[in-house]
């Protein structure tokens, strides 16, 4: 159950949540996953990964409140901490609507926050964003040997969608299929979306795979990642979608 008083100590295991609390109220994070970069110089207690974070060193940190999400965290991980006594606001967000609403919840109802202007100018960002011109069908690749690409229900189609670009697998079965490289070959897309995390995608490893395929190279941040850098993503991402033609 959540507290009825704002929380003065939180640790987060979500780098998305991290930056939204860290820019809305420094000090009030005393530990982050290893996988925590922004913003930088974030200076915290480190408790290890997302799926395998040190719940002992998380206690002993005594936090009022800890943010998790269904999707990067495990159950596992989570019921200890609320064995202990912690209290985890859990997080869902497999799209852009959804992601304002969870972070308003995190940060005003879980932090007891002022809603940032950040998250304003993000909506409004999105809101203005112009409708297409065309659409476009795309392979959106997360991760290679093996290859694994964007499937269903997913935040980051959802953002594709808003820029006129439709994954091939948006109706998978699975959430991050895995399909070997010679069928998204065979599946006659117009372009493959390559994000520069999960994996790193780049210039040098990647776009060579797909030969003949235009290939646009976009921060994984702002394809995956739901805080403030959602202001700025749907600027860059459509022109990285543009130059990819």
């Amino acid at each position: 159950m959540m507290s009825r008083t704002p929380p003065r100590r939180v640790v987060s295991l979500v780098p998305s949540l991290t930056e939204a609390v860290a820019r809305t109220a420094p000090g009030l994070l005393v530990g982050a996953t290893d996988w925590c970069s922004e913003p930088a110089g974030l200076d915290v207690v480190r408790i290890g990964g997302t799926k395998n974070p040190d719940t002992e060193r998380i206690a002993a940190l005594a936090p009022d409140l800890v943010l998790a999400n269904e999707e990067e965290n495990r159950e596992p991980d989570l019921a200890a901490l609320r064995a202990a006594g912690i209290a985890v606001l859990v997080t869902e967000v497999r799209t852009l609507p959804q992601a304002f609403r969870e972070l308003e919840r995190v940060l005003v109802h879980g932090c007891g926050l002022v809603r940032p202007p950040w998250l304003d100018a993000a909506e409004a960002a999105w809101r203005e964003l112009p409708v297409p011109a065309a659409q476009r069908t795309a392979v959106v690749p997360v991760w290679r040997r093996p290859w694994m690409v964007l499937g269903r229900d997913t935040f980051a189609g959802d953002l594709l969608a808003r820029l006129g670009v439709r994954h091939h697998y948006a109706d998978h079965a699975d959430r991050y299929p895995r399909v070997p490289l010679d069928a998204l070959l065979a599946c006659a897309a117009d372009l493959v979306v390559l994000p520069d995390e999960p994996y790193r995608f780049s210039a040098e490893d990647g776009p060579e795979a797909f030969p003949g395929l235009p290939a646009a190279l976009v921060s994984g941040r702002c394809l995956t990642w739901y805080g403030p850098s959602l202001v700025r993503a749907p600027g860059e991402l459509a022109e990285a979608l543009a130059a990819a033609r």
